[in-house]
């Protein structure tokens, strides 16, 4: 579309009252929920005969590995007998984007009913994928609070926000993936090659936790709630949707386009997923599950309106809260953004006048892939140093792979970001899941996550935070003392080699990253990030 014409027909739309409620909104669109007998697929019979060895509990294994969450989401879409819910705040159209997308596709020829729901804060450039999904007569794509311009122009895009930016502010950042409703995966990680660590250009360090047994009908329940709220678009309400005609020639050509890539390559990958693991090995115990209770802490769809009081819902920072107000010895907190506001800093400060010991493992300047949230946790690192919290920022080139889910091969392009989000409470219990510690995960995203009663799962990630935090592997913040009275200043010491070294000057990519971030600290946008 013409540039000054999709702008003129964005203007009128918006103007014409269509920003107080997502595009498609008055679209039909039939209500649908997960099964309700898992029992009856081949998944849900191999994990009924482990859950009944262990009554009123749940499985987990934690999958720090990149390569193993693109494994096991496509192992269980190829598992899948009857259905599959997928939910992402991004799903990318690269290799493993491709190559998942054909293993769903697969599942809808087979008969088996997939749900794809997509937030659409990152759709540019995935649109026309998105839609040729839901070209499938067995796949339903809906999009999460949809922006009205469907095209490319970036432009134009923005210049939507900023006129409906109290809607389109609100985004969806779960994820989620379940098969048969008898097994889910669920974590920080998005769909792309960059989450699964197979990008040289960027790895994010991240973890999903495989879930089976009962917390999986929870799980599916949010999943439904989700789907079924007034903020889910079917995609073919929106331009260029299946509205045109799914069983068209062009529906059909466009899907067969979409498939093309994934037959032509990343034929390792390919293999790989026909080895089973480890899909195989955690269904067959030979890769133990560690069985314990579980919380699942979620955030209603309209959790914009529970906050402001206007209907009774779930607000999910409430309960990691109340997970960490009960610490009594040591938190550890591994979070790529951190942007603690007043309430974080409180909560901080109680800790640590009751001796708890906090430690938190955060990105680094030269880590970072988001400027601006690194310029708002920046204010924040003094006055969380005084208050006696222990500072770690991962570097971008690790000293040392083990521990930080990617090959060795990957660590050595230098392009390494945190992107996980766990919590671990006493070497106990742990939560894991999308939600970062800063205010957009708190008060203008919707999250999702798992809070697991497990001494095992808890020294497992408490294993991987000390690995990471290694002085080859991350940089350890400290207060410089002030001189002359001035105010406190900051050092950064890490190993290189066999050498310590202290840097007084913040360590970045470039010296142009450094002045992108301090001008950025000016601005007031903690709310936003």
């Amino acid at each position: 579309m013409n540039p000054r014409l999709a702008f003129l027909v964005l203007a009128f739309s918006i103007l014409s009252g269509c920003a107080t409620l997502p595009p498609g909104s008055g679209a039909p669109k039939s209500v649908s929920v997960a099964i309700a007998d898992p029992q009856a697929t081949a998944l849900g019979q191999e994990v009924e005969r482990s859950a009944r060895q262990h009554p009123g509990y749940s499985g987990f294994r934690v999958l720090s590995a990149g390569v193993d969450g693109f494994l096991a989401r496509a192992q269980m879409a190829n598992a899948a007998q009857r259905t599959l819910d997928l939910q992402y705040f991004i799903l990318r159209g690269d290799e493993t984007g491709r190559l998942l997308a054909d293993a769903v596709q697969r599942a809808a020829e087979r008969g088996v009913r997939v749900r794809v729901l997509i937030d659409d804060g990152d759709t540019v450039a995935s649109d026309e994928k998105i839609i040729a999904l839901n070209a499938d007569p067995h796949i339903e794509v809906r999009i999460f609070n949809p922006f009205v311009y469907r095209g490319h122009l970036k432009l134009v895009r923005a210049v939507e926000f900023m006129l409906s930016s109290s809607r389109l502010d609100y985004r969806m950042h779960n994820k989620l993936f379940v098969a048969d409703n008898a097994v889910a995966l669920i974590g920080g990680r998005n769909i792309g090659d960059q989450y699964f660590q197979v990008d040289p250009g960027l790895q994010f360090a991240d973890d999903d936790v495989f879930a089976a047994g009962p917390i999986v009908k929870e799980l599916s329940a949010t999943f439904d709630d989700y789907w079924n709220s007034a903020i889910a678009i079917p995609a073919e309400a929106l331009a260029g949707g299946k509205a045109a005609g799914a069983s068209s020639t062009g529906s059909r050509n466009a899907l067969a386009e979409h498939r093309e890539p994934a037959k032509a390559g990343a034929t390792d990958y390919a293999g790989r997923i026909a080895l089973g693991e480890p899909l195989a090995g955690m269904l067959s115990e030979k890769s133990p599950l560690v069985w314990a209770r579980a919380q699942l802490v979620c955030d209603s769809p309209e959790k914009k309106r529970v906050e402001k009081g206007w209907m009774v819902g779930r607000l999910m920072h409430r309960s990691v809260a109340k997970a960490v107000e009960a610490v009594q010895s040591e938190l550890l907190m591994i979070t790529p953004y951190l942007i603690p506001g007043q309430e974080g800093m409180q909560m901080f400060k109680d800790l640590r006048q009751r001796n708890v010991q906090v430690r938190i493992l955060t990105n680094s300047l030269e880590s970072s892939t988001m400027l601006a949230a690194q310029a708002g946790y920046m204010h924040y690192r003094i006055p969380l140093l005084e208050t006696g919290v222990e500072l770690y920022e991962v570097r971008s080139l690790l000293g040392d792979a083990r521990g930080s889910g990617e090959s060795a091969t990957m660590s050595r392009y230098g392009n390494y970001s945190l992107h996980a989000k766990i919590f671990v409470f006493d070497r106990k219990k742990l939560f894991i899941g999308s939600m970062n510690f800063d205010q957009r995960s708190m008060h203008l995203n919707t999250e999702i996550g798992l809070i697991i009663e497990s001494p095992v799962l808890a020294e497992q990630m408490a294993a991987r935070f000390d690995a990471m935090v290694k002085p080859v592997n991350a940089y350890k913040v400290a207060l410089r003392p002030a001189e002359g009275g001035g105010p406190s200043s900051l050092a950064w010491r890490t190993q290189e080699g066999a050498s310590v070294v202290d840097y007084g000057t913040e360590p970045a990519r470039s010296d142009t990253q450094r002045i992108e971030a301090k001008v950025l600290t000016v601005l007031p946008l903690d709310k936003e990030l």
